[in-house]
């Protein structure tokens, strides 16, 4: 779990069950999230309620904090619960493509030896 987690409601009460709903959802990411950057992963969630004459909208907007970067995707739907998952599969996404351009370069130690030891004669 995400161990930063804010969750706030813009003119709407977040509900326990919908708060337990996005903590599960979105504060596993951490599993996504390289190691070295696990500590410092800050995620807001801004769960919005937009009301127009004959129907109602919700948006939900997530910003992931990370060492170097910051992630934010926002999402509308006719359903917060649905707004949430879609939010879940493009984080995870977003988060990818950080571990590709963030990655390490260098050979992990174990491949780095078994290619010395392989070349000796």
């Amino acid at each position: 779990m995400i161990k930063k987690m804010e969750i706030a409601g813009v003119h709407m009460d977040v509900e326990p069950k919908l708060q337990k709903y996005v903590t599960k959802k979105l504060g596993a990411m951490d599993k996504y999230i390289p190691r070295a950057a696990r500590e410092s992963a800050h995620l807001e969630v801004k769960l919005k309620e937009v009301s127009t004459k004959d129907k109602r909208d919700y948006t939900c907007e997530v910003i992931l904090f990370l060492p170097h970067d910051r992630i934010r995707i926002a999402e509308t739907t006719v359903n917060i619960f649905a707004a949430v998952d879609i939010i879940e599969t493009k984080l995870k996404n977003q988060i990818r493509k950080y571990k590709q351009t963030h990655a390490n370069k260098r050979l992990p130690a174990r491949i780095a030896a078994k290619i010395r030891s392989h070349s000796r004669p």
